[in-house]
C-alpha cells in the first residue's frame, strides 16, 4: 500500500508547479552521485535506508552494478517534507564518465537545476567542468555538494581550519567556472555561496550533510565531526543531520521550480514567438495550454515498444490524446502515459505541464523531438547539441551471417536509445561501422550486442577523422548525367568565428532567416551570401548565390541532399567534412521536373564539391583530448613521459596541495590504452580525465599514411582521387 500511497500523492502534486523541482545529480566519474541518490530514495521509502548507498538503486543495469559506473540516466519522482509542505522531486541521476555525456547533456534539457557532486579530496575535475559548462548552457541552476568528507578526516587526517580552506578553495574554482560560462544575466546570481546554504558538505557513503543553515539549526561544528570519526562514532551524523534532508532542503530554497524555470529556459530553447499562444503558455508553464513537451530519453522496450521520456512544457499529455511530432511531421494517439519511480514505469492518465513523463505510442519519436497537439504548427525546440562527438570507430560484424538481419536490428535499436551512436555500412567490405565518444563507449556497445544474444568480431577502435581544406577553389561546373542540369560551385573555407557560432547554435539551419543574416553580417559575410543561406551540415554551410535561375525552389531540398552527401563523406577518404563553406553561384536547370530528378541532381552537386574540395588544398584533422591528470610530484615524470610519447602537448604543470596539476592535449588517435600506461607509471596514484576538446590539422608528415590507412580499411584505392577525376567533360 505504501508505494501506491506515493504514486497518489505524486499524482496531486504534479499540479502544483510551484512545488515541483525538476533536478539533476551530476559530477565527475566517481564523486559519488549515485550513492548520494540512494539515500534521496531511501528518505522517500522507495528503499530502506539501511540498503541506502549500497543498493545503488538507480544502477540497476548489470554491467553498471558490474563496473560501479553509472552508463544511462535514470529519472525517479519522489516527495519530500519542508517547512510542513510537501514538494514533489522529479530526480536524474546521470552518468560522470565522458563517454557518457551525451547522457547528461539530454538529462539537461528535461530538468530546471542540478547538484553537482565534487570529491573533496579530488576537488573540481575536468568532467565537473564540462557538465557544469553544459548545464549553464541549458540554464539549468547549479547548487554544490561537497562529497566524501569521511576521507579528508579519515585518509588525509586534516584539522577543521585545513578542511574549511579546502572547502574554500573548491568553492572558488566552482564559482570562477560559473563566471565563466554562465550567461550574462546569472554570472553573479548563480554563484553558490556557503553562508546562503547553497553548498552542503558531508558524506554520501555515511549519509550526513551539513549547510550553514543546518548548523545553525542542529548545533553542529566541523569540530563535532572530526570527533565522531575519531571516536569511530560517525553514525550519529546521519541521525542527527540525515543526508536526504540538507540536500532536499537545498534543493527547494535554491533551485527553481517550473513556473520559475521556464520563464528563463524557454526564451532561449524555444525559436517561437513567446509573446502569445503556445509560447506563453510555455513561459507561463500552463496547464491549460496547448500540449508541447519535448523528448529527451528513448527507450525500445521489447513489450511495450517505443517510450519517449520528456520533459512537458505547457498543456496536458493524457492517454488517448492526439499528438503531432513536428521534426517527424507524424500524428499519433498517445496510448499510456508514466511517471518514472526508479526502474519502475507507472501508467497515470494524465501528467500536466512542468512534469517529466514518457509516452508510449510513438514509434518515429526521437530524442530531441518536440511533440505537440495535432494539427498545431508550431517551430521545433532547438536541436539538443552535445559538447563532443563520435570520434573513435569499430568495425563489427557477426560470426555467423545468418545473424546479419538480427545485428542489423539491435543496431538500430541501439542508435535510436542512444543518439551519439552512430552506424553506418561499409558497402566496400560490408562490415557495420559503430562511432562512438570513446573505447569504454564502444565496449558498452558491444555488451549491448552480447545482451541481445549475438556474438560478434570487433575491430580495435579507429580514429573518426574530418576533412577540411585551407584554400579556395571555383568555380567549378559540374553537370548532371543527362547534361540537362549545370551548377557552378565555389568552396572555401568556413571562417573560425562563424564555426564558433554554429557549435554553440548561435546560427542554425532552422532559426529565422533575417536573425541568422544579420548574426552572419556582424561576422563579416556579405549580405547575398548571409541572406542565402540554403543548409547547415556540421560544422559546413551552403550559400545560395544566385540570381533569378529558374526552378531553382523546386529544386532546392535536392541540392540540400547532395550537399548533405558530400560533406558526410568528403572525397579524401570518406570521412566527415569539416569548415567547408559551399556557395552555389549559377545554375541551369530543365524546365521539365522529369529530367531533374534525384539521379540527375545528387551527382551534378556533388561532383564539383568533391572537385573544389581536392582543389582548395584539403588536409586531414584529428580529434583532440583535454587531458588533465592529479598526481603525486615523485610520480610527475612519469606522466609527462606518457603524454610526450603519445604526441600531446604540455600545456600547464600547477602545485595544488600536496599533488601537481598536468594539463595537456592528446591526440584521439593516441588515447588507446592511456589508462593502462597512466596506472603503471605512478602505481596507481595519478587521478585523471579527459574531454574532447577540438579537431585540429593531422601533422603534415603522417598525414598521408593516415589517409592511405583510413582508404585501404574502407576498400578503396590507396591513393586519393584528383579533382579532375569528378570535373564535368
Amino acid at each position: 500500500m505504501a508505494r501506491v500511497k506515493k504514486v497518489k500523492e505524486i499524482q496531486e502534486l504534479m499540479w502544483k508547479p510551484e512545488r515541483i523541482r525538476n533536478i539533476g545529480i551530476v559530477a565527475h566519474v566517481d564523486h559519488g552521485k549515485t550513492t548520494l541518490t540512494d539515500s534521496l530514495v531511501a528518505a522517500a521509502g522507495i528503499i530502506s535506508m539501511e540498503l541506502a548507498g549500497e543498493q545503488l538503486f538507480t544502477d540497476y543495469w548489470e554491467l553498471e552494478q558490474q563496473r560501479g559506473i553509472t552508463i544511462n540516466a535514470v529519472a525517479v519522482s519522489l516527495v519530500h517534507d519542508y517547512e510542513g509542505e510537501e514538494y514533489l522531486i522529479n530526480l536524474i541521476d546521470t552518468p560522470g564518465h565522458v563517454d557518457f555525456s551525451g547522457d547528461v547533456t539530454r538529462a539537461l534539457r528535461a530538468i530546471d537545476g542540478v547538484v553537482m557532486v565534487v570529491d573533496a579530496v579530488e576537488g573540481v575535475m575536468v568532467q565537473t567542468e564540462t557538465n557544469l559548462r553544459m548545464a549553464l548552457k541549458e540554464r539549468t541552476k547549479p547548487i554544490l555538494f561537497i562529497n566524501k568528507v569521511d576521507r579528508l578526516i579519515q585518509e588525509l587526517r586534516i584539522s577543521p581550519e585545513e578542511m574549511q580552506h579546502r572547502f574554500f578553495q573548491i568553492i572558488t574554482k566552482f564559482n570562477q567556472l560559473i563566471k565563466k560560462y554562465a550567461p550574462e544575466e546569472f554570472k553573479k546570481e548563480w554563484q553558490v555561496r556557503v553562508e546562503d546554504g547553497s553548498v552542503a558538505f558531508g558524506s554520501a557513503l555515511h549519509k550526513w550533510a551539513l549547510s550553514i543553515p543546518q548548523m545553525k539549526k542542529k548545533g553542529i561544528t566541523f569540530k563535532d565531526i572530526i570527533e565522531a570519526y575519531k571516536e569511530d562514532n560517525w553514525k550519529v551524523l546521519s541521525e542527527k543531520s540525515p543526508l536526504y534532508e540538507v540536500i532536499l532542503d537545498m534543493v527547494i530554497r535554491h533551485l527553481p521550480n517550473p513556473k520559475v524555470a521556464q520563464k528563463v529556459r524557454v526564451p532561449i530553447l524555444w525559436p517561437g514567438n513567446i509573446n502569445d499562444g503556445v509560447g506563453k503558455d510555455m513561459l507561463e508553464c500552463n496547464p491549460e495550454g496547448k500540449v508541447v513537451m519535448v523528448i529527451t530519453d528513448v527507450l525500445v522496450d521489447e513489450h511495450a515498444g517505443v517510450v519517449s521520456t520528456g520533459r512537458i512544457f505547457s498543456g496536458v499529455l493524457e492517454r488517448g490524446r492526439e499528438i503531432h511530432l513536428v521534426n517527424a511531421k507524424k500524428d499519433y494517439k498517445v496510448q499510456q502515459v508514466a511517471i518514472y519511480i526508479g526502474p519502475e514505469r507507472v501508467q497515470v492518465e494524465k501528467v500536466p505541464a512542468g512534469n517529466i513523463a514518457a509516452i508510449i505510442g510513438s514509434k518515429e519519436a526521437r530524442v530531441g523531438e518536440t511533440i505537440t497537439d495535432k494539427g498545431l504548427d508550431i517551430p521545433p525546440f532547438e536541436e539538443i547539441t552535445y559538447l563532443s562527438e563520435p570520434v573513435v570507430t569499430v568495425a563489427i560484424e557477426p560470426e555467423d551471417v545468418s545473424d546479419l538481419p538480427k545485428l542489423i536490428d539491435t543496431l538500430n535499436k541501439i542508435s535510436i536509445e542512444d543518439p551519439n551512436i552512430q552506424v553506418k555500412i561499409n558497402q566496400e567490405t560490408g562490415e557495420y561501422l559503430v562511432s562512438g565518444m570513446g573505447e569504454l563507449h564502444l565496449e558498452i556497445t558491444e555488451y549491448k550486442l552480447k545482451e541481445a544474444g549475438l556474438k560478434v568480431r570487433t575491430s580495435e577502435p579507429l580514429v573518426v577523422y574530418r576533412e577540411t581544406i585551407t584554400g579556395n577553389a571555383g568555380p567549378i561546373e559540374g553537370k548532371s548525367p543527362n547534361k540537362h542540369n549545370k551548377f557552378y560551385i565555389v568552396v572555401e573555407p568556413l571562417e573560425e568565428e562563424v564555426q564558433r557560432a554554429i557549435e554553440e547554435k548561435r546560427v542554425t539551419s532552422t532559426q529565422d532567416r533575417k536573425e541568422r543574416a544579420k548574426i552572419l553580417r556582424e561576422l563579416g559575410w556579405p549580405t547575398d551570401h548571409a541572406k542565402g543561406v540554403m543548409w547547415i551540415e556540421g560544422v559546413n554551410v551552403l550559400v545560395d548565390a544566385t540570381k533569378g535561375v529558374q526552378y531553382m525552389r523546386e529544386t532546392k531540398e535536392l541540392i540540400i541532399e547532395a550537399f548533405k552527401q558530400a560533406m558526410n563523406e568528403g572525397p579524401i577518404a570518406r570521412e566527415p567534412v569539416r569548415g567547408v563553406k559551399v556557395i552555389l553561384v549559377d545554375a541551369v536547370l530543365h524546365e521539365d521536373a522529369v529530367h531533374r530528378g534525384p539521379a540527375q541532381i545528387y551527382p551534378a552537386v556533388r561532383r564539383p564539391i568533391y572537385a573544389g574540395i581536392l582543389s582548395a588544398n584539403p588536409r586531414l584533422m584529428e580529434p583532440i583530448l583535454r587531458l588533465e591528470v592529479r598526481v603525486p610530484e615523485e610520480f610527475l615524470g612519469g606522466v609527462t613521459k606518457v603524454i610526450q610519447t603519445r604526441r600531446g602537448q604540455l600545456l600547464t604543470m600547477e602545485h595544488e596541495e600536496d599533488v601537481m596539476v598536468v594539463k595537456a592535449l592528446i591526440p584521439v588517435a593516441e588515447s588507446f590504452g592511456l589508462a593502462a600506461e597512466l596506472r603503471s607509471e605512478t602505481e596507481g596514484r595519478a587521478i585523471w580525465g579527459t574531454q574532447f576538446e577540438k579537431f585540429e590539422l593531422v601533422p603534415r608528415e603522417l598525414e598521408p599514411e593516415i589517409v592511405r590507412r583510413v582508404r585501404e580499411r574502407k576498400g578503396l584505392k590507396p591513393e586519393p582521387p584528383s579533382p579532375e577525376e569528378y570535373m564535368s567533360r
